[in-house]
């Protein structure tokens, strides 16, 4: 037998395992840079200014500073920066909790006013379940959200008097986050939950944020020390973190973008290349500057690649699946059996046309975003692996 086709049936072999898929990595940079400049310097090495979309990243983040950031005595650069106008988003901004457009807002009569310039956090008025904004340092009681229960359960009133940014702390820390509202439903659901309260205003997870990540994601998650942001010199447009204040360790502040701090990189393990290659072509690219063409190894893994395919200019994105007509069956690049399938229905996973013109895996860029069998002549955008586990 040829020798690579044994190797070929050696790489089938290899075992399925259990999913520990983290998509991204953070890099701590010691160098000191203006924000802008560190925003620079990330993007050079394809990578942007640490993102962190929730309270696990910033766990992840916080461990890489304690890690490898310990002997600073500064603050770290991370990629948020100010807009100029605010917009209204939930604390919770993950499905279907939209921060704009077309999403579900119940505010009383004249709300939002923002009453002196100055509230930026909104409260539900229990008696009718409309919306107000209010003044975020305000001790109120609030209402938290636990994804992990169901219906009304959901919604967990909480007596304590907070800030709002002190009631959303001990909501991401004892259940999931402050309530988010999609619908009419919930609503009655929350201002039910609400009536065992004596206070008529509590506060829920929307508030008017000026802040944008540097990568353009839609994340709201925020995780401002006590007091901030406060603009202090009036120039504060960028965000860093805390790395040595015990009792603030992790939390965020605005400072002025041209201090010059270290900072995190934010490093995405899949990077969409628009380029129109053969397979072939792909693979070699992504060998040269990368690691491989992306293997599909876990749903974990074709969620991302779902994500970052939707922007490819090609109908459809090349994997790293190829077929063998000699044995007749499909595998990755990396190695591993092809034990998660997403293939769209008209797709076989065997008995391919075994024509002059090998067959190779590809993902349709939108719609279903399934997997189908394409000649690895075709010309097509490519995801490469940035690094390996």
């Amino acid at each position: 037998m040829d020798l690579k086709w044994i190797t070929v049936i050696v790489i089938f072999s290899a075992v399925c395992g259990e999913s520990s898929y983290v998509p991204y990595r953070y890099t701590f940079v010691k160098e000191e840079k203006s924000w802008t400049e560190a925003q620079s310097y990330c993007r050079q090495s394809n990578t942007h200014l640490a993102t962190i979309n929730n309270m696990e990243e910033m766990k992840d983040l916080s461990a890489t500073l304690q890690s490898t950031a310990r002997p600073i005595q500064r603050p770290v650069w991370i990629g948020l920066e100010k807009w100029n106008t605010g917009k209204w988003q939930w604390s919770l901004a993950e499905g279907d909790f939209h921060s704009e457009g077309d999403a579900y807002r119940n505010w009383s009569p004249g709300e939002p006013n923002s009453k002196g310039g100055k509230e930026f956090c909104v409260v539900m008025y229990k008696t009718d379940g409309t919306w107000l904004d209010d003044y975020c340092n305000t001790p109120r009681r609030f209402m938290c959200y636990d994804e992990k229960k169901t219906n009304t359960e959901r919604y967990v009133l909480i007596y304590i008097e907070m800030t709002w940014r002190g009631a959303q702390s001990y909501c991401r820390n004892y259940y999931t986050d402050l309530a988010s509202v999609r619908n009419q439903t919930e609503n009655q659901q929350i201002k039910t939950a609400a009536q065992a309260s004596h206070d008529y205003y509590l506060w829920i997870g929307l508030f008017s944020d000026s802040w944008k990540w540097s990568d353009q994601s839609t994340s709201s998650f925020r995780y401002w020390a006590p007091k901030e942001p406060d603009n202090y010199d009036g120039n504060e447009n960028c965000a860093a973190v805390s790395v040595t204040t015990p009792d603030t360790a992790g939390g965020w502040y605005d400072a002025a973008c041209e201090i010059e701090l270290p900072f995190v990189c934010r490093e995405n393990q899949l990077i969409l290349i628009k380029q129109n290659l053969t397979w072939s072509e792909a693979q070699r690219y992504c060998k040269d500057n990368h690691v491989d063409l992306v293997s599909v190894h876990y749903e974990e893994i074709q969620l991302w690649v779902k994500e970052v395919a939707q922007n490819a200019s090609t109908e459809h994105v090349w994997l790293g699946l190829r077929h063998t007509c000699t044995l007749s069956f499909w595998y990755w690049v990396s190695g591993f059996s092809i034990c998660y399938q997403n293939w769209a229905p008209v797709n076989s996973t065997g008995g391919e046309d075994c024509s002059p013109v090998e067959r190779t895996g590809a993902v349709q860029a939108r719609g279903g975003q399934q997997w189908v069998s394409l000649p690895e002549d075709q010309e097509l955008n490519f995801i490469c692996l940035t690094y390996e586990d």
